[in-house]
């Protein structure tokens, strides 16, 4: 789910982007132009209609934060609409992720950012509070269910890595 849960003003923006690498840099680049406050989140939204895209959301707890970013954005020629395009959003702004650099425990990781648990691919049950996660400076968490989840895999030393990575491949790049 999206923020709307816990954050009830949320804002849906098209920007006409095709990559999540580019609505993640337009998503980080509105945030320092329109000067928003730590609170906000900020996510993206995959669109598979007759355009496939991927469209942001901004989400914040006070309506006038809301209101202004409308106002500058529709300015600026961005089609804004009220809501989330879906519930399930990918959070590249949240409470806490510019902290989340590095290696930290999973219990330093909850308790600095407003991510709410972390999952293991492949593993049952939730991974103990002292196991370490290394960033990669890339922490994308989900919303699922109205929590913000982030999906994390085994890597080497019995540490943990996001799922997402922050360079992938693309696909068929070697053909």
């Amino acid at each position: 789910m999206t923020p709307a849960a816990s954050v009830p003003y949320v804002l849906g923006l098209d920007t006409g982007t095709t990559t999540l690498r580019e609505a993640d840099h337009l998503l980080r680049a509105l945030a320092a132009e329109l000067a928003l406050p730590e609170g906000v989140f900020g996510c993206t939204h995959l669109v598979r209609d007759g355009r496939p895209r991927v469209s942001l959301s901004l989400a914040a707890e006070a309506e006038p934060v809301l209101r202004t970013v409308r106002d500058r954005l529709t300015e600026q020629g961005y089609e804004v609409s009220e809501g989330a395009p879906d519930e399930t959003g990918r959070a590249v702004l949240f409470p806490g992720a510019d902290v989340l650099t590095g290696t930290l425990t999973l219990a330093e990781l909850l308790a600095r950012s407003a991510i709410d648990r972390v999952t293991v691919l492949g593993a049952p049950g939730e991974p103990a509070p002292e196991t370490r996660l290394v960033t990669r400076e890339h922490v994308r968490p989900h919303w699922q269910d109205g929590r913000l989840v982030l999906a994390a895999m085994p890597a080497t030393g019995g540490t943990l890595v996001p799922f997402e990575d922050p360079n992938p491949t693309p696909c068929c790049a070697d053909h």
